[in-house]
């Protein structure tokens, strides 16, 4: 089994350092991939020096804070030119328990795409003020309702996906961030016939930084489900045809 975690940064050394590790101890056949915005703090730095030592660690710096759904498309492309099995999305705050991964590479004996759920044994998060939490449970519902994706948990960040996956999907179609991106990238799969499934999951809230929500981001995952099921049923019409890849 070989697998590429890869974790967006920006401004996440008091963690980073700490994450790394507990992530490759988990399993032999893993590695780390950090996509770092140019973090002011020296998050980049950190992790270089950390590559210079151990091989199973790779960077890529990016020239500022260009988005979370730029960064997952370029860490997916370099994890498939590394010729990994499978690809995992993992934040850098530690809300994402790396001992949940082994659970991930199991389940994939079934499915195509695991998605760590906060929703599937009833609410699993922890320390979050009780309307972000309303927030992030109803957009997963209003998101099945909508898209008809039978998942527990639409917008969760922290998935495997195997790279016949990544391999089948235009990442370069894949223009949006933040909730949406987690939301269009679960949509492309369930298009193309993968099988999606859920792992449960604790998910507990940042230990250090600040959280990256904005408004922008809820708007525009309110606006990408309509966009996402418009464009099956148009493409259902006679005259438009075929599938998006």
């Amino acid at each position: 089994m070989t697998a590429m975690i890869v974790i967006p940064t920006y401004n996440e050394r008091d963690n980073i350092g700490r994450l790394i590790p507990e992530i490759l101890r988990q399993e032999p056949g893993i590695r780390v991939l950090v996509v770092d915005d140019n973090s002011p703090d020296g998050t980049g730095a950190l992790v270089d020096s950390m590559a210079a030592a151990d091989d199973r660690i790779h960077v890529l710096h990016r020239s500022g804070k260009l988005g979370l759904g730029s960064a997952y498309r370029e860490g997916f492309r370099y994890a498939l030119a590394q010729g990994v099995e499978y690809v995992v999305e993992m934040d850098a705050d530690f809300s994402h328990d790396p001992a949940t991964l082994p659970l991930f590479f199991q389940k994939m004996g079934e499915y195509d795409v695991v998605i760590g759920s906060r929703y599937l044994n009833g609410v699993s998060v922890v320390n979050w003020p009780i309307r972000r939490l309303i927030l992030s449970y109803c957009a997963s519902v209003y998101t099945r309702i909508i898209t008809g994706l039978e998942l527990h948990d639409c917008t969760s960040g922290f998935k495997c996906f195997r790279r016949s996956v990544l391999e089948a999907i235009d990442l370069e179609s894949v223009r949006s961030d933040g909730y949406s991106f987690q939301i269009e990238m679960n949509y492309r799969c369930m298009e193309h016939g993968f099988r999606l499934g859920e792992a449960p999951i604790i998910f507990i809230d940042r230990h250090a930084g600040s959280s990256k929500m904005s408004k922008r981001i809820v708007r525009e995952a309110i606006i990408m489900v309509w966009k996402l099921k418009l464009g099956t049923l148009l493409r259902a019409l006679p005259g438009f045809g075929g599938r998006r890849s």
